[in-house]
């Protein structure tokens, strides 16, 4: 019971440094409302979105972390600032509204999109683009809508990549304390991803398809590719490349996924990094079975399954960073983002034989650790807010929720030990 009581304190304690530091602010909301012009030398995104959140009101939201009724579209153009005003890596949100392009990413455009209108949008940028590639981004956890499209903006003009560039943007309410619909809301869409990469794949304008999933992004992507599998028999040629960066998936859950995929299926390239403190609590929480994301590939029985599954393994623990969590720094390692782009460039998997890849990349975790529930969540996920202001924003709505999610459960358990000492006697 003393152990129990000093838990309570210190979610206690957690959870009054959560309300100082929501009183810090955090992003400005609205970033999707286009403004009227940009500047000479900043450079566009011409992004598709593929959703399958509910619509917002608010057209500077766009759309919500719930959940839609259909898989949804969208046209996005962001502007990013000139070179000499940014750092390969960043996302420069602006700090008021309207943003300014010569030095904040700004949208240029955002419009919904019909299915037939979405169809019309790629098949005409796919056939402008060399060697007709397209490449599909899934964001990870705690991520909102205006988080992904930014990121995954910054990711293509970062890269260099000739790619037509698709965002599929699950249900994620940007929120540490919502661990359990984020992982629900993957569940929830690997239909409608499945269709998605099913429509690229069979587009005869494409010759290929290739995937990038982030942290619990891993989820959703690696359950469409095993549905795809078991439905057809493979998963489609086209489909050729699929990069996991740090996974926050069940390793077990991994085995049965690549089993049911098949050796036939997509080559497959895994960024790990085993001092990833966001992924090790994660481990602890789920019952000590090692996240994909963490796992040391020269150990057994990783080395062996891995080669036997053809996965290229990039091990970036040695990479140093300023990260005190150790995650985060995939999309803003410009090492990161220009050897992929290189690489689906080329048309070769990404290797770290070549140029010294994984001496230089370092892949981003689960954003926050996974949780079973919302106290156990802040304990593990608060200092994410102390080094992260984007995460920082989301407490204060969250709080009094929290708090009697706690009176609640403390009332049960005090019911369920009281019922049991009555049986008892």
């Amino acid at each position: 019971m003393r152990s129990v009581a000093r838990r309570v304190q210190s979610v206690g304690i957690l959870l009054l440094a959560a309300m100082l530091l929501s009183a810090c602010g955090g992003r400005v909301e609205g970033v999707l409302v286009p403004v009227t012009a940009t500047v000479p030398d900043a450079s566009i995104v011409n992004l598709a979105v593929a959703t399958t959140r509910s619509r917002a009101e608010d057209r500077g939201v766009l759309f919500t972390g719930e959940r839609g009724s259909q898989l949804d579209f969208a046209n996005i153009v962001v502007s990013i600032p000139p070179e000499s005003a940014r750092k390969v890596g960043d996302v420069q949100w602006p700090r008021k509204l309207p943003g300014n392009p010569a030095t904040d990413f700004v949208t240029v455009k955002a419009e919904d999109m019909t299915l037939a209108q979405a169809k019309s949008w790629f098949n005409t940028r796919i056939k402008a683009t060399p060697g007709r590639k397209a490449l599909v981004f899934i964001h990870g956890f705690n991520n909102r809508f205006d988080d992904a499209v930014y990121r995954f903006a910054q990711i293509v003009h970062d890269s260099r990549a000739p790619v037509v560039p698709v965002l599929f943007t699950w249900p994620s309410r940007g929120s540490i304390l919502a661990y359990g619909y984020d992982l629900q809301s993957n569940n929830y869409s690997r239909d409608a991803l499945e269709q998605l990469l099913t429509a690229l794949a069979t587009n005869p304008n494409v010759s290929e398809v290739d995937v990038l999933a982030h942290s619990m992004g891993n989820v959703v992507t690696l359950e469409a590719l095993r549905q795809m599998a078991i439905r057809n028999g493979r998963v489609y040629p086209k489909i050729r490349n699929v990069m996991l960066a740090a996974p926050d998936v069940d390793v077990d859950v991994f085995r049965s996924q690549m089993a049911d995929i098949g050796r036939n299926g997509p080559k497959v390239t895994l960024f790990v990094s085993q001092d990833d403190r966001a992924l090790a609590a994660s481990r602890r929480v789920w019952g000590n079975v090692d996240r994909l994301g963490q796992v040391n590939p020269e150990a057994e029985p990783f080395a062996t399954e891995f080669a036997e599954n053809k996965i290229t393994v990039i091990d970036l623990t040695k990479l140093r960073s300023n990260d005190p969590l150790n995650h985060g720094k995939f999309a803003s390692s410009p090492e990161v983002v220009q050897a992929i782009g290189a690489r689906l460039a080329t048309g070769q998997t990404i290797n770290d034989s070549h140029v010294g890849l994984g001496d230089k990349i370092v892949a981003a975790s689960a954003g926050a650790a996974a949780t079973v529930g919302a106290a156990a969540g802040v304990v593990v996920a608060a200092p994410i807010a102390v080094v992260d202001p984007n995460t920082r924003r989301n407490f204060q709505d969250n709080v009094e929720a929290l708090g009697d999610s706690i009176e609640d459960s403390a009332k049960a358990t005090t019911d369920v030990v009281t019922g049991a000492a009555r049986v008892g006697q």
